[in-house]
């Protein structure tokens, strides 16, 4: 049955429960997007992050992320409603922009230049679908960076086109008419979509495995999350969770998972190898992000509607320590050295920098209106910061002296 999102909460399952075990990790885990794979995500990548995973950027020397303070340097402007903001291994930093631009655009880490803009659309029947040959629209909603930064899987809120059935929403409100979404990748170098994996409705969030061979995506309105084999570029696997899934990592151990259902204030843990899940945590209000730490030890988890950040043992799924944040955090990014978090607060229009040491706010910057994205860019240590309502904000994270909240 497919979830009114908008309305359902804690609904229950029952979940088989089985013991995981957590490989070294690796650093490169975190390089890229708003956090865990996708820092992005993220482990870097937005959202969110948004994360590229691989082969460790080179990154200037510099102080540890803990003793800098984040400097603005540019505010981005143009054709862009930036959902989301991930930055590449290799200098490459992608936006998504959603059904309100029907774009994604691309900019030099280093310029701050814009250096292509890739419209969504795609003709299914050069993907395999002759039925539905004609010109179907996609909205790009987050991203994920291969390792080598090559491509680019992006996920499309929603298609319309020839046989799309209905058109999709958060709230999900036309259920099963609504047809299911896929993931677009994008070859970086020649800006152009080269393959689609058809996942669920409304999909969201990705995360990358530390090997690159598997991303995981959240299907919004399915209840599931889907399992993609990046090889093959087919999903291989449909895992039920619960309402509104969102933020996921992937641990290095390349099967292990932990994913936030929103609308049910639950945290999974889920084996992408058998299919299994279990509820961890009841979390509070609208858990919506998550990274890893460098060492894959601890997992940081938004809770947007309690205006909250929780640390997690990532082995276990114990919580750890918590703080206050501003009004509604959403994404995350993380610094390649663990020692910095940086969280968009939606509703007041500013990015807290958190000390993962002491766990504590160490500065407050002021973004635009409604940041919704964030990244770490490794190659010049810089912090990118997606407003939902028009503009992307660039701050330098080297200089040094005190930090005042």
């Amino acid at each position: 049955m497919t979830v009114q999102a908008k309305h359902r909460r804690k609904s229950r399952r029952g979940r088989p429960h089985e013991q995981f075990t957590i490989a070294i990790a690796i650093l490169s885990l975190v390089m890229a997007g708003g956090m865990v794979a996708g820092l992005a995500t993220s482990a870097i990548g937005p959202d969110g992050g948004q994360t590229a995973v691989g082969a460790a950027p080179v990154m200037p020397p510099g102080e540890p992320s803990n003793t800098t303070r984040l400097v603005h340097l540019d505010r981005i402007t143009g054709d862009i409603t930036p959902k989301s903001v991930v930055a590449s291994p290799t200098g490459t930093v992608i936006a998504n922009n959603m059904m309100y631009s029907h774009s994604s655009t691309l900019y030099d880490a280093k310029t701050l230049e814009l250096t292509d803009t890739v419209v969504d659309e795609v003709d299914l029947a050069e993907f395999g679908v002759p039925e539905r040959a004609g010109v179907t629209q996609g909205a790009p909603v987050e991203a994920v960076f291969s390792p080598d930064g090559r491509y680019a899987y992006v996920s499309q809120y929603r298609l319309q086109g020839p046989g799309a059935g209905e058109v999709a929403h958060d709230d999900c409100r036309a259920g099963e008419q609504v047809g299911p979404s896929a993931v677009f990748r994008l070859d970086v170098a020649a800006g152009q979509w080269d393959q689609v994996i058809e996942v669920g409705r409304v999909p969201k969030f990705l995360s990358l495995s530390a090997d690159g061979t598997r991303a995981l995506v959240s299907n919004w309105c399915d209840e599931t999350v889907s399992v993609l084999d990046l090889e093959a570029g087919e999903e291989i696997r449909v895992i039920e969770v619960d309402a509104a899934p969102r933020g996921s990592v992937i641990l290095p151990d390349n099967r292990t998972a932990y994913v936030t259902a929103m609308y049910a204030d639950e945290l999974f843990r889920i084996d992408l190898v058998t299919g299994e899940s279990e509820q961890v945590l009841e979390t509070g209000d609208k858990p919506r992000h998550l990274v890893l730490s460098p060492d894959a030890s601890r997992l940081y988890m938004t809770v947007s509607g309690s205006d909250r950040l929780v640390e997690l043992d990532a082995a276990t799924g114990e919580v750890l320590r918590t703080a206050e944040t501003g009004r509604e955090p959403r994404t995350m990014a993380i610094s390649p050295d663990g020692l910095a978090l940086y969280i968009v607060n939606y509703y007041a229009n500013t990015v807290s920098k958190v000390d993962t040491d002491t766990f504590e706010e160490i500065q407050t910057v002021e973004v635009g209106k409604n940041p919704i994205g964030i990244t770490y860019e490794p190659t010049q240590r810089r912090v990118w910061v997606a407003n939902y309502a028009g503009s992307i904000d660039v701050f330098d994270d080297t200089a040094s002296g005190t930090m005042e909240p």
